[in-house]
């Protein structure tokens, strides 16, 4: 369906897929764009907040590779206050892990560079201060990577959108509680307390609440991710102050340099998560889906014991000086998971002027600077088809079963696992 640059356009979610697809089309002349969301950004139980998320252009899937080296310039330039650039090792218990051997090679081919760890202990060389267990672990550390402040960026990408003049809606008058639909096209949305906004195109960008207004969970699912941070004093936070970015691919737990002025200590856990099965009535049929609360699911702190002993046995590992002290700060990061980890960006299969633009699967948030530039590629059909079919959304095949995530590699940990009705209660 073609569009007028005039013509008003909705994009439902304020996170980094929404704002930068905002932000991107409003600087290709369309100049009707509101973007809803239940909270103003960043959304305090998003995905894309917090204190910190890795930025690193370590992949073997050349796609994804390019986008982050992209990406990369524009976290040195235009977000140069939000990045920090730390370092990032990439380590396994397992030799020869094929992620990192795949990103390795891949970083290699295009010349790049990477310091080849056999020996995690190697990294004491040149981070003298680490006070992990390293024995037993080998991978590479790039130096080209780090962290970026999540609130601070989207912030800061919400103010952009806001100053060229781009309607960004919160609260009750922001909510979406469902698509509004004349026959198979979506004429816009419905809000709480029975308002509705009217558009010639939608844009669900809703991460891990997608389908509880659209059902594609053949395609995509939530789940829950184990998130960690611990009070340090000053003077602990100077002692760990020059570290890198952690990651052990063999149990999934990361970690970061403390945060400068804050001095916290944020350990996450990148698995198979878990599940939060939910019953959705939907034109008068029921489907079970798995997607997070609609109201906050960060204000318990609410971790289930084996999500917090998991991150428990990776301060153990990697600051085994604090591996008692408690928590400040716990909750579940959740992802929008598809099968393979790819994002979908395209066209809704079935529905007219519905386009869809979601499942990061927990690494899209590092693409921020550029992303919105490929979103809008492939909503104005100008993207290759090769990147249209690796981001296509399929039919559903029928049969309303909720997906098997396998992921691109980077996951580890156990299973996923559905939340108990008793944990559910607590979240």
């Amino acid at each position: 369906m073609s569009i007028l640059k005039i013509d008003p356009i909705v994009i439902v979610g304020a996170g980094v897929f929404g704002l930068s697809t905002a932000l991107e089309l409003k600087q290709r002349g369309y100049n009707d764009i509101t973007v809803l969301d239940r909270y103003t950004p960043p959304a305090v139980d998003g995905s894309s907040v917090d204190i910190s998320r890795i930025i690193r252009i370590d992949y073997g899937d050349p796609v994804y590779f390019k986008m982050a080296r992209e990406a990369y310039d524009g976290w040195k330039t235009e977000y140069k206050d939000q990045f920090y650039e730390s370092g990032f090792a990439l380590l396994s218990e397992t030799a020869n892990h094929e992620l990192i051997t795949k990103s390795r090679e891949t970083i290699l081919a295009t010349g790049g560079h990477v310091e080849d760890l056999p020996h995690a202990t190697e990294l004491l060389n040149s981070y003298p201060n680490i006070p992990s267990k390293l024995a037993g672990l080998s991978g590479y550390l790039n130096r080209r990577g780090g962290w970026a402040n999540a609130a601070g960026s989207i912030q800061q990408l919400a103010s952009r959108c806001s100053v060229e003049g781009i309607s960004i809606v919160s609260g009750p008058r922001g909510t979406v509680t469902s698509l509004r639909k004349k026959g198979l096209r979506v004429v816009g949305v419905n809000l709480f307390h029975g308002n509705f906004m009217l558009a010639s195109r939608v844009i669900v960008s809703t991460g891990a609440w997608t389908n509880r207004i659209l059902d594609i969970a053949h395609a995509a699912t939530g789940s829950g991710h184990p998130v960690g941070m611990i009070q340090l004093t000053p003077d602990e936070a100077r002692s760990l102050e020059s570290t890198p970015v952690i990651m052990n691919l063999s149990s999934g737990i990361f970690c970061f340099p403390p945060t400068p002025g804050s001095n916290i200590l944020k350990l996450a856990q990148h698995g198979y998560g878990f599940a939060n099965e939910v019953i959705i009535q939907d034109s008068g049929t029921s489907r079970t889906v798995s997607t997070p609360k609609v109201d906050s699911n960060v204000l318990s702190g609410y971790l289930p014991e084996d999500a917090d002993e998991a991150l428990r046995e990776g301060l153990r590992r990697f600051f085994p000086k604090f591996a008692d002290r408690p928590w400040m700060k716990r909750r579940l990061c959740w992802y929008t998971d598809t099968v393979k980890g790819d994002f979908i960006i395209d066209d809704h299969p079935t529905l007219q002027g519905l386009f869809v633009a979601t499942g990061g699967s927990g690494h899209g948030f590092k693409f921020l600077p550029i992303l919105g530039k490929y979103i809008v590629d492939c909503f104005e059909g100008k993207a290759s088809e090769d990147l249209r079919e690796k981001w296509r959304l399929h039919p559903s095949p029928g049969n309303s079963s909720n997906i098997a995530m396998e992921g691109d590699g980077s996951r580890a940990g156990a299973p996923l696992r559905t939340l108990a009705s008793i944990e559910v209660a607590k979240l």
